[in-house]
């Protein structure tokens, strides 16, 4: 079968080039496909940026094919194997473990920031297993693991590249097999950054001491950090050293979701006038839905998008009457947000075989049960490889008008949930979902406040980054009304590919 060529626009092409340039100069040609010894050169940084659509993934992911047909070997921060003194590495970075799992869908092997800056210390007796799966070694003979078990961690680290993933289908946890972490000492090589519109100074400033040649990929119409004054890491750096594609790339030039974000550009749309845009959209296309109510069966996997926190709060309780949630428990198949994990530093070696698992901050988590132990809970970590967990938690359900959360049962220490029902925009940030609601009462109150940010109507940003978390269907909430579920929470759509959600026309109610 012979497969369609790829073919850049016009400034997808200006970009490689611009890539390939800056990686000649350090040593790397991806035009010819050789590479140079490492040398010591003055750090040097990058930005392509882009709005949805202009073709900033697909320019990230062919350029990582080309510096792997160079010979430039991937570091995905879960193992680091032996290597040459003249290797060139790569790493593919972004900020949450949700947006990294968007880039491995995708075929990009990206890993989260944080999994690079501390790296895991492997027991000598198995990291002779993860040499031998990167084929460095023969295999080795380990006493608990049968030729069927390393058989499994094979296939494993064929499909995923994974080496927790690859011992974990041996039938290891990541406490037999990590003794503990490390705070990362030592430079890199080149680091490709995605969603660089959610990294802070300080962020940014770690990945500049690690990687000499630094590529960061972002979307200028998103939200700035908290606490960056609307600012973006790229608007600090000279012009020289950013390019923005401009051009909505053709494959995704009738997608009436992206037609809609980009109309915000547009200085004299008002909100009234956007919300008319929607409607027109609605009746012409079904990926976008003119709605009246939030559709509570979508809420179970994706989040209703909301600005204010009273909204997010009222929407999880109203969830949770709705289907008859207990107020000392929670029920099977329940949406949780993981945010962070609670634990002293004896423990790192725990928190690091969480994390390895995808349970980190922002890590979208499903209900599945009560663990064996008081306080344990088994969760679903939603993008996650292995996403079957049980861990420690503390589940935090905040309630309309009360300042102190109820917390329908504790560990004393341990992973912390919020309620994953509805998000705030800013937190939905690097996520995507098939099927996404947008609060538009939200967005009406910013339009009548008048707030602005780095000179943008803040309603416009809200917008943007809301409609842009939907991949296939856009649903625009227009009311104060939640629909009543078709049937109780499910769990038994996880353990492969989920089951598509069927929308009812029951009665709804009032929120």
């Amino acid at each position: 079968m012979n497969l369609p060529v790829l073919q850049f626009s016009d400034d997808q092409a200006v970009a490689h080039d611009r890539v390939a340039e800056l990686l000649r100069a350090h040593g790397v040609d991806i035009e010819d496909g050789f590479t140079q010894p490492p040398q010591d050169r003055p750090g040097t940084v990058m930005a392509l940026m882009g709005k949805a659509g202009s073709g900033k993934t697909m320019l990230l992911s062919e350029l990582v094919k080309a510096l792997q047909n160079a010979g430039v070997e991937i570091v995905s921060g879960d193992y680091e194997g032996k290597r040459q003194r003249d290797t060139r590495t790569l790493a593919i970075l972004a900020p949450t473990n949700k947006a990294a799992s968007v880039l491995r869908m995708r075929g990009v092997p990206a890993t989260t920031i944080h999994r690079i800056l501390y790296t895991p210390v492997y027991d000598p007796e198995y990291e002779k297993l993860a040499e031998w799966l990167m084929g460095n070694e023969e295999a080795p003979e380990i006493e608990e693991l049968t030729p069927e078990a390393l058989a499994r961690a094979q296939a494993s680290y064929e499909v995923h590249k994974s080496i927790p993933a690859a011992l974990a289908a041996a039938g290891l946890r990541g406490s037999d097999f990590i003794t503990g972490w490390k705070r990362r000492e030592e430079e890199l090589d080149i680091g490709f950054v995605d969603e660089a519109s959610m990294l802070d100074d300080r962020q940014f400033e770690d990945l500049q001491e690690i990687f000499p040649t630094l590529v960061i990929f972002g979307d200028p119409a998103q939200l700035a950090p908290v606490n960056q004054s609307g600012k973006m890491v790229f608007d600090h750096l000279p012009a020289e050293k950013k390019m923005e594609l401009s051009r909505i790339h053709r494959q995704e030039a009738d997608n009436p979701i992206l037609d809609l974000a980009h109309a915000l550009a547009d200085p004299q749309i008002g909100f009234e006038d956007f919300e008319r845009l929607i409607e027109e959209a609605a009746r012409k296309d079904d990926r976008v839905v003119w709605g009246q109510r939030v559709e509570v069966d979508l809420m179970a996997r994706s989040p209703v998008l909301v600005w204010r926190n009273a909204t997010r709060i009222r929407l999880i309780n109203a969830f949770r009457a709705v289907h008859g949630a207990p107020m000392d428990s929670l029920l099977e198949g329940e949406p949780l947000i993981c945010d962070g994990i609670e634990l002293p530093l004896k423990h790192r070696k725990k928190r690091l075989d969480l994390e390895a698992r995808g349970l980190i901050k922002g890590a979208q988590v499903i209900y599945l049960g009560p663990g064996r132990k008081p306080g344990f809970s088994r969760l679903h970590v939603v993008g996650a490889i292995e996403p079957q967990v049980s861990a420690a938690s503390i589940v935090k359900i905040e309630k309309p008008d009360e300042e102190e959360p109820f917390i329908p049962f504790a560990a004393r220490m341990g992973a912390t949930f919020l309620h994953g029902a509805a998000v705030t925009i800013h937190k939905a940030q690097g996520s995507q979902w098939d099927a996404v609601q947008v609060f538009a009462p939200d967005l009406y109150a910013a339009a009548r406040m008048g707030r602005t940010e780095a000179g943008q109507p803040l309603w416009k940003r809200l917008a943007y980054v809301a409609i842009t978390r939907a991949q296939s269907r856009l649903y625009w909430i227009v009311r104060n009304r939640l629909s009543r579920p078709s049937g109780p929470l499910r769990i038994d759509d996880l353990g492969g590919a989920p089951a598509p959600l069927e929308l009812s026309a029951d009665p709804q109610m009032d929120l």
